[in-house]
């Protein structure tokens, strides 16, 4: 198993979820963050006075998959979250040695 973590635009986050329940990869977690990366930021004016907005607005998308999914739900992340324009995100895998069910116990 790995785990995915996709951190992306918050506008594209429907349009992954619709790509990986494609796949029939079903459970996920979204968490909103901040960061910048290339991107930088942008300067803003807030009540007359201009400042600099360094952490911008993203989502963390984490999903864990059986290891032969690991390549469709990458493409498909990649392909539903990309606009061609700095500021796209990133992809990150890890791998998942265990995992158990807290209702039951069992292990997977």
């Amino acid at each position: 198993m790995k785990l995915i973590k996709s951190i992306i635009r918050p506008n594209k986050v429907d349009d992954v979820k619709d790509a990986l329940g494609k796949l029939s990869i079903s459970g996920m977690t979204v968490t909103e963050v901040r960061g910048h990366g290339k991107q930088k930021g942008h300067t803003a004016i807030y009540r007359g006075k201009e400042y600099n907005v360094s952490l911008l607005p993203k989502m963390e998308i984490e999903v864990v998959v059986p290891d032969e999914l690991v390549k469709e739900a990458i493409a498909a992340i990649i392909q539903a979250a990309r606009t061609g324009e700095i500021g796209d995100g990133r992809v990150f895998v890890i791998p998942v040695d265990q995992s158990y069910r807290i209702r039951t116990g069992e292990r997977e």
